[in-house]
């Protein structure tokens, strides 16, 4: 995989069978603070379920700001958790790359699980009622099974009343798939685009 750098100094990578940044180009870690953290209102103690972890910039930003977390991520390429060790970041990434070598941190703040697999199959195996969505594929032309009723649905049964979801999408069809389901569906930030992302609530 192509290492880039991006306009904030954090870095991200270019996949070739996907033909797509894992993020934008215009702040890697920027987008995951703009599009996720801050619209989602984190808070301490909550638990996130972070989908397509990826270089897991989303759970790193969550944990650089809040504490007493519990976050289950899964990702299906173990290439792209390989990769991420040659990555240089300052602050708490470290914890990510041992995640990632282990599957599974936890310290007196943080309690974080990295599940491999397709996640329209690991999704099922997620047993605790999560207050957050990261949700963070692939566009969906690229990775249309992640962007489908039947996968929201699923997510949608592990979400607590009121909980929150957030995506960088704001495709029609995602959108009408959400609301589908049962989500109340508003505009998200613009970052890197003229678009806006979308936010989910349970209600």
């Amino acid at each position: 995989m192509k290492l880039i750098k991006t306009k904030d100094n954090s870095f991200t990578f270019f996949n070739e069978e996907f033909q797509e940044h894992y993020h934008s180009i215009s702040g890697a870690l920027e987008e995951a603070n703009k599009k996720f953290i801050e619209p989602l209102e984190l808070k301490d103690g909550m638990t996130i379920l972070d989908i397509c972890f990826g270089l897991g910039y989303n759970t790193l930003a969550a944990i650089e700001k809040y504490k007493n977390l519990k976050i289950i991520a899964l990702e299906n390429d173990p290439k792209i958790l390989e990769e991420l060790q040659r990555i240089e970041l300052k602050g708490k990434f470290e914890i990510i790359k041992k995640l990632t070598k282990e599957k599974y941190y936890k310290d007196e703040n943080y309690e974080i699980t990295l599940i491999l697999g397709d996640a329209k199959e690991t999704i099922k195996q997620v047993k605790d009622k999560v207050d957050i969505v990261f949700l963070d594929p692939f566009s969906p032309k690229k990775n249309p099974e992640l962007w489908t009723k039947e996968f929201f649905s699923d997510i949608y049964s592990i979400m607590k009343k009121e909980s929150k979801l957030a995506t960088y999408s704001c495709a029609g069809q995602v959108r009408r798939n959400l609301k589908e389901v049962g989500f109340k569906i508003k505009d998200g930030p613009c970052v890197g685009r003229r678009a806006p992302s979308t936010i989910a609530i349970k209600k």
